[in-house]
């Protein structure tokens, strides 16, 4: 099995008195869309500054295709020009007097290549973007798609294990963001790349990952493929944070035979989980789901695991219906 590309062990980075990464753990494979997904502040960016060598940890270990690139305890850094990794900034950070053509063959002249070599390069670059007839023209006369494109034929011109991208999309509108996210998942595949993909947009991380990591006060709340981070939140913050959720506070019961919740206008929900094995009959819980797993059917006496509700409100949504319906005590928003 080939070593990680990426490996954090217990990552420690420190701004005066507030550890922004606390402990942070985690490898990234060969050929792996790695995702931190999270608020603002959360650490994700401050991470991804960490690999790329643009900031110091004040402890752990930090290891590229196996090979230690920072490890305090041993007074190890290795600055980022000689990590070799590839960087979409935000901004893109395309140089405005430079043609496209220059703009990609920086990093490649910054490493003194020689011109032949330079041409095939960017040229190669250019072309597996989609610009291939634009090498000459000036980056100014770029739209955003465009130039989000030139940032990344930059990033990949000298060919670097692993590629950084800090929220490449969120200059762009919303058209353009759900195209190029398209265009991302297409070259990432056709060059088999390794990214360490930032953002606090949950349908990007959702449609572009393999694996994503969700950041909560500098920690990792929990990490998984889209679907068990959707379908299966192992914490109260990943729940609230993809998505949407409906919470209704409860009461566990227990009697021979199985146990259930009970809701507050008395309504029983069945319930089977081994995590809930080590509390007492009558304690509290809160029963979480998301809003398109609830189905709301015409009045009839309940069935089992089915609770009677009121409709407050409809609102008319074009591809749906918005319901703000009374249940149990709480007031639920839903869609059908």
């Amino acid at each position: 099995m080939p070593p990680a590309v990426l490996e954090f062990r217990g990552v420690v980075k420190r701004f005066q008195t507030v550890n922004a990464v606390d402990g942070v753990s985690f490898s990234i494979m060969p050929g792996e869309i790695f995702t931190l997904l999270g608020p603002s502040g959360c650490g994700k960016t401050t991470t991804l500054r960490l690999a790329a060598g643009l900031e110091e940890p004040e402890s752990g270990e930090i290891l590229l295709n196996g090979m230690a690139v920072a490890v305090p305890e041993r007074r190890l850094f290795l600055p980022p020009e000689r990590r070799r990794l590839g960087m979409v900034f935000q901004s893109y950070a395309i140089w405005p007097h430079l043609t496209v053509f220059e703009n990609v063959a920086f990093p490649l002249r910054v490493r003194r290549e020689s011109n032949e070599a330079i041409r095939q390069r960017v040229s190669r670059a250019l072309e597996s973007v989609g610009l291939g007839g634009l090498s000459e023209r000036a980056s100014t006369q770029l739209s955003g798609g465009q130039q989000q494109r030139v940032a990344l034929a930059r990033a990949l011109v000298y060919e670097p294990p692993l590629l950084l991208l800090d929220e490449p999309l969120s200059n762009l509108d919303a058209k353009l963001r759900e195209q190029m996210r398209f265009e991302l998942r297409t070259l990432q595949r056709k060059l088999n790349l390794t990214v360490l993909y930032v953002t606090h947009d949950q349908t990007e991380a959702m449609t572009l990952s393999d694996r994503i990591a969700v950041m909560h006060r500098g920690c990792f709340e929990q990490t998984g493929t889209p679907g068990e981070v959707y379908e299966k939140p192992s914490t109260s913050f990943v729940g609230d944070f993809l998505g949407r959720t409906i919470v209704i506070e409860a009461t566990l019961r227990r009697a021979t035979g199985g146990q259930w919740v009970e809701l507050a206008d008395g309504a029983r929900i069945a319930i089977d989980l081994p995590q809930l094995e080590t509390l007492r009959d009558g304690a509290a819980v809160r029963v979480s789901a998301r809003p398109e797993d609830i189905e709301i059917l015409p009045e009839a006496e309940p069935a089992p695991n089915q609770i009677g509700a009121i409709i407050d409100q409809v609102g008319y949504l074009g591809d749906r219906f918005e319901y703000h319906v009374r249940a149990a005590g709480a007031l639920l928003v839903l869609s059908a």
